[in-house]
């Protein structure tokens, strides 16, 4: 583990500067909010990375990787996103009661501080493995799994209290109608459709939604439009808050409830795994919505943090932490001290962030590993 030291003063007075945990919402939580911010749901899988590969192999051939890292994936990737920025987060998921899937939760319980109460472990049943190769920036990725024995929750009512929920709109939807009267805030997502139908009845979900976040493929497929843009005046029609994300090309975003509209370049970076970005996207674009940020500083946090994960490999242990968004920003104001012309750009658009970084020592985040550790290194069972 490592440490990310700053300055040893506080934002205000509720915040102690020897405290590890950093809350980004504790200046607006109220007694009679609900446990957690958020929670969600979906497969997780016990993934192993290898990186550093200058292609994928050929048929027969063998190739060795820079680099390998293990850690949970799947619907981890945003849970662990989550959890990291700061947000009380929940999940419901399905776990083997093999060595993969014991590791799993320890890691996920213990050291990201998730909540897995609704969580399942099936006896007798193996953990869903991927294993993912990076190169050129991109990655191929092989899985095996199978479908629980049993669903996950007998009533939909015991799915824990939140602020917020992130569902995937072609997954399992059973959680819709609880989660409007109980008035959480919903954002959803949409897988790539294989079919390439591009059903548009995968998107009825919509009307009980507060948020949509597609990428510009998916958003172009299932608006016929062709441009993210059109396809964002669309969507904005559907809900309250739209945004669309197009890679190298940033994001853009409309939501009805500020009157707000803007668009937001990506930062460049040199890529190493782009496992899990869209997830750390998702998450920073929900803190911002819950901490009721002006949209353009939702997406400029959003267009970091992604920017940051890709630079480490291991999808959800790539996520970054307040540690590296507080050490990405005091270096970012050093160079723009020293003149560097891009980092004074930079200065200008993030301006924002000398409000919500912590100024004090915060618990440093876990990367992936190339191995995981055996069950007395674990800690205690969750």
């Amino acid at each position: 583990m490592t440490e990310n030291l700053h300055d040893d003063h506080d934002h205000d007075d509720e915040f102690c500067p020897s405290c590890w945990r950093w809350d980004p919402l504790a200046s607006i939580r109220q007694d009679d909010d609900p446990p957690l911010d958020v929670i969600t749901t979906g497969m997780v899988f016990f993934d192993i990375i290898f990186t550093g590969l200058p292609r994928l192999p050929r048929p027969g051939e063998e190739l060795w990787s820079a680099g390998m890292g293990s850690c949970p994936g799947g619907i981890a990737n945003l849970a662990t996103a989550s959890a990291r920025l700061g947000m009380r987060t929940g999940l419901v998921t399905g776990f083997g009661d093999d060595a993969y899937g014991f590791w799993m939760r320890t890691t996920l319980a213990g050291q990201e501080h998730i909540d897995l109460s609704a969580s399942r472990v099936f006896a007798d049943s193996h953990s869903a493995t991927t294993v993912s190769l990076a190169f050129q920036g991109d990655r191929g990725m092989v899985s095996h799994g199978h479908a629980l024995p049993e669903p996950l929750l007998e009533d939909v009512s015991q799915v824990p209290h939140s602020k917020a929920a992130v569902i995937d709109l072609t997954g399992d939807n059973s959680w819709l109608d609880e989660l409007a009267r109980r008035g959480t805030l919903v954002f959803a997502d949409v897988g790539f459709d294989e079919t390439e139908r591009w059903d548009s009845a995968d998107l009825g979900g919509l009307d009980r939604c507060h948020a949509f976040t597609p990428n510009a493929v998916e958003a172009m497929a299932y608006t016929h439009t062709s441009s993210p843009k059109d396809a964002l005046h669309k969507l904005a029609d559907l809900v309250p808050l739209a945004i669309v994300t197009d890679g190298a090309a940033g994001s853009h975003a409309i939501d009805q409830t500020t009157g707000e509209e803007t668009s937001c370049p990506a930062l460049t970076v040199d890529a190493i795994d782009p496992t899990g970005a869209g997830d750390v996207f998702a998450a920073s674009c929900l803190l911002g919505t819950l901490a009721g940020w002006p949209l353009e500083q939702r997406l400029r946090l959003a267009s970091l943090s992604s920017s940051l994960a890709v630079r480490e490999f291991g999808g959800s242990l790539a996520a970054p932490g307040w540690g590296d968004l507080s050490d990405w920003w005091r270096c970012a104001k050093a160079r723009a001290a020293e003149g560097d012309p891009k980092a004074v750009e930079l200065c200008f658009r993030y301006g924002f962030m000398d409000d919500i970084v912590p100024r004090h020592a915060v618990e440093g985040v876990r990367r992936a590993q190339g191995t995981f550790a055996i069950a007395s290194d674990a800690g205690a069972h969750p």
